[in-house]
């Protein structure tokens, strides 16, 4: 009988059929390091360390995800009611669920977007449904200290609910704070068209009154207030270049200083947050579909708007909005703002496709309609990285209300 080799220290040899090429390792500490668990597999105890440390990192992320709030529960069971994204849930009739309802929504408007048309809605939706609907006084503070968010934050979470809130500002995060995340919605539109009515409208106002322009900027000077387009994009004036059309993304990023400035973090951190907080963000060039899916989704809020939106006594209004001496750029110029606008295009079209995607699972068509006859133009909002004049913001809230006591009157 052949008698088994022992190894040095006693025991069986640990390499029965000879040494591993190279010779055997010097001593057994590395023999004892290694771990068999399959025939053909092994590892070393710093991969099986690795690999316990990376779980470890998983499970404190995921804790960590958990207690800073995460997603608004209301979007989580929406998410549910919608189902995963399928052919059939993407061309098939809406589902015949119940959709949950929330009752802290917040409308972060994004300045030129058809904002006011929104607003002067939503005042005649809140007195027909009985929804708080939470105005503020301040237009043009977008960005917030510590201190003025927290002060915020908690003026919005001690509302009367179901509450609607809406002001000119970036986004959120009342989880950071302790507060319930609420359910945000927004809209968005073609970054250069925004740019352009806003550039415009600084400058000339529009129909409501032949010196609106003069009120609203009145310390602008002649040279400036005639200043063509054209040499403002090609020349490169402060207003018409980087960080002035770095605009929409940072409604949707926050309130970190990064969110203001053009680049990947800034929009892939507003992407993030219109994926886990926003219910809807809509294309302005799409508005009539953007209050349909609202009226699907919050119709303790949004039920009958957009009857009220092609109601044509409503529709006049629009007629009293459109931006004055407004010009086209030339396509160098054009070509020259896209450029610069590159993360807001992609931020811009990633949201349109959402927003389609959203479409085709109510069996809305997309579809690109016939330019109009004369420009259209939704009731405007001042630029947002200028600070108005006190009497300028007195007389544009009065005129609002006129038109609101109006349109209430109609209704009656």
């Amino acid at each position: 009988m052949k008698k088994k080799q022992q190894h040095p220290g006693g025991g069986a040899d640990p390499w029965p059929h000879g040494a591993p090429l190279g010779g055997a390792p010097a001593g057994l500490g590395s023999w004892k390091r290694r771990v068999s668990l399959l025939p053909f597999l092994r590892f070393s105890l710093r991969d099986y360390g690795f690999c316990m440390a990376t779980l470890l990192v998983f499970c404190l992320g995921s804790l960590f995800y958990q207690l800073s709030g995460g997603p608004p529960r209301f979007l989580l069971d929406l998410r549910q009611y919608l189902g995963n994204s399928t052919y059939l849930d993407d061309h098939g009739p809406p589902p015949s669920k119940v959709l949950p309802f929330p009752s802290q929504v917040v409308y972060n408007r994004v300045g030129k977007c058809g904002s006011r048309t929104v607003v002067l809605l939503l005042r005649i939706l809140s007195e027909k449904h009985g929804f708080n609907l939470v105005t503020s006084d301040i237009h043009n503070k977008t960005r917030l200290t510590k201190n003025e968010q927290m002060e915020l934050i908690k003026n919005i979470s001690t509302a009367e609910q179901p509450y609607l809130f809406t002001r000119h500002v970036h986004f959120l995060n009342f989880s950071r704070f302790g507060g319930d995340q609420p359910v945000y919605i927004n809209i968005i539109r073609d970054p250069v068209n925004r740019f352009l009515s806003n550039y415009f409208f600084r400058r000339f106002g529009d129909w409501r009154g032949e010196q609106n322009h003069m009120i609203r900027t009145p310390s602008m000077r002649q040279e400036e207030r005639y200043l063509d387009i054209n040499e403002c994009i090609l020349e490169n004036y402060p207003e018409c270049s980087n960080p002035r059309l770095f605009y929409i993304i940072p409604y949707f990023c926050g309130q970190h200083p990064r969110c203001r400035e053009p680049g990947e973090w800034a929009l892939e951190r507003a992407k993030l947050n219109v994926n886990e907080n926003f219910l809807l963000v809509g294309i302005l060039e799409e508005l009539e579909d953007v209050l349909l899916l609202l009226e699907r989704f919050l119709p303790h809020y949004f039920k009958g708007v957009l009857s009220i939106y092609k109601d044509p006594e409503h529709r006049k209004l629009g007629n009293m909005t459109v931006t004055v001496k407004k010009t086209v750029p030339s396509p160098e110029a054009v070509q020259i703002l896209y450029q610069r606008m590159r993360y807001e295009y992609e931020f811009y079209h990633y949201v349109k496709e959402q927003f389609h995607l959203l479409k085709r699972k109510f069996g809305l068509k997309s579809h690109v309609s016939k330019p109009p006859l004369r420009p259209q133009f939704f009731i405007p909002t001042p630029l947002e990285t200028e600070e108005p004049i006190d009497d300028e913001e007195q007389d544009d809230e009065k005129w609002l209300e006129d038109i609101y006591k109006r349109e209430l009157h109609w209704n009656h």
